[in-house]
């Protein structure tokens, strides 16, 4: 039977409205975020915060004892959870994220939080190289817009382009309210 366990990755004041690097549609996303870690809680399955910081003050978002490295309210930990501290990009590169998979003996994981096109396509790529067979909650995920060669991509555009690679052949991606019928 498979175990599995919540990711929650980098949902941090500095992506919110006033944040330093602020992301489209971050606070919907934590909302839903939130209805899984409720979940999760409701049946004792294990949770895992991922949080970024960069190591100097003068990084231009979440700064190592700055108001935007904290994470959002409805979705911090509480004691027992799990929380990994990256400095990257990928949360399994220098930290110690496989390691707590391992010991919890999980195989599956359910993947939410910021950013679609960075973080949360990292992860996800990472734990299916591992071995673990992932979820992405899409409306608990948050991106922002980009601009490649003078080429202006919404946000809601970015996102799509990476749930639609990340569905291709690295994960089951679907709503939160599908994935909340299941667990």
């Amino acid at each position: 039977m498979s175990k599995t366990a919540l990711i929650i990755v980098d949902l941090q004041n500095d992506y919110f409205k006033g944040g330093k690097w602020e992301l489209e549609g971050t606070e919907a996303a934590t909302i839903k975020a939130a209805s899984l870690l409720k979940r999760f809680r409701e049946k004792g399955l294990p949770v895992v915060h991922v949080r970024h910081e960069f190591p100097t003050v003068d990084a231009p978002f979440f700064a190592p004892s700055s108001e935007g490295v904290k994470v959002c309210p409805s979705v911090q930990e509480v004691e027992g959870e799990a929380v990994v501290i990256k400095h990257q990009i990928n949360s399994f590169r220098e930290t110690n994220l496989k390691e707590i998979l391992d010991k919890l003996d999980i195989d599956s994981l359910i993947i939410c939080g910021a950013m679609s096109h960075m973080c949360i396509d990292a992860v996800t790529r990472a734990a299916t190289d591992f071995g673990y067979t992932c979820s992405v909650a899409h409306d608990a995920c948050a991106t922002l817009a980009l601009d490649f060669e003078g080429v202006h991509v919404p946000a809601k555009q970015v996102h799509a382009a990476f749930m639609a690679a990340l569905g291709f052949a690295y994960a089951n991606v679907v709503s939160t309210e599908k994935l909340l019928v299941d667990i």
